[in-house]
């Protein structure tokens, strides 16, 4: 149970004690990760003659190019980076566990956060590319009888994000550490390839898929 909680990995000694999360001390070591990846992978990119890393990662930018054109339209080009670096950050906090250390998405403030952010992204695209009165209008389709439906969704929609990536995460390691206390050599490591590996990387397409559909039906009209 005492695994359950969010823990505090240190207290920075300013206005009587800021606490730092466990979640936010690994959200920095993946973020250190991302960045020193980022840099060794593109050092040597060049026009003629592309090496094999920069062939994948190509193949993999245009796979992604492609995937938020056809969810989002021909106003895609924007959305692209972020919905590729939330991909990244949330495939890496799941696979983190392998590891050793505790997944960020673990941590329902986490979740919630990118639930968020994911909010401010679905209906900032309505609002900027329809428009002010066009984004409220958008509440009212099909037909206005679903008006009062389509607000909630304002709520729901964040939050079925949130606890989809929370719940499927956390019961993993729920799992994973009762493994690990029956038999703690055998179980966890093949359980792990599917909870660790292949779960969270399913948990990662869902997220980043329904805030791209999401997004896109927002703005679909203005292709």
């Amino acid at each position: 149970m005492e695994e359950l909680g969010s823990h505090t990995a240190f207290t920075i000694p300013l206005f009587g004690g800021i606490p730092v999360g466990e979640s936010v001390v690994v959200s920095w070591i993946i973020m250190a990760v991302l960045m020193v990846a980022a840099l060794l992978l593109t050092r040597s990119l060049r026009v003629q003659n592309p090496g094999k890393v920069q062939v994948a990662l190509e193949s993999a930018v245009e796979f992604l190019n492609g995937f938020v054109k056809t969810n989002i339209g021909s106003h895609w080009r924007p959305f692209a980076p972020y919905l590729g670096t939330v991909a990244l950050y949330i495939a890496l906090s799941n696979l983190i566990g392998i590891f050793g250390l505790t997944p960020p998405t673990k941590d329902i403030n986490v979740t919630a956060a990118l639930a968020l952010m994911s909010m401010v992204l679905i209906y900032g695209a309505q609002f900027r590319y329809n428009g002010l009165l066009g984004g409220l209008k958008k509440f009212a389709e099909p037909m206005p009888l679903l008006l009062p439906i389509n607000l909630m969704e304002v709520a729901i929609r964040p939050l079925a994000l949130c606890m989809r990536l929370f719940g499927n995460i956390l019961g993993a390691f729920i799992i994973m550490e009762m493994l690990k206390f029956v038999a703690p050599v055998i179980f966890p490591a093949v359980f792990s390839l599917y909870f660790d590996l292949f779960d969270g990387l399913i948990q990662t397409v869902v997220f980043v898929f329904l805030t791209t559909l999401f997004t896109g039906e927002g703005i679909k009209e203005e292709e």
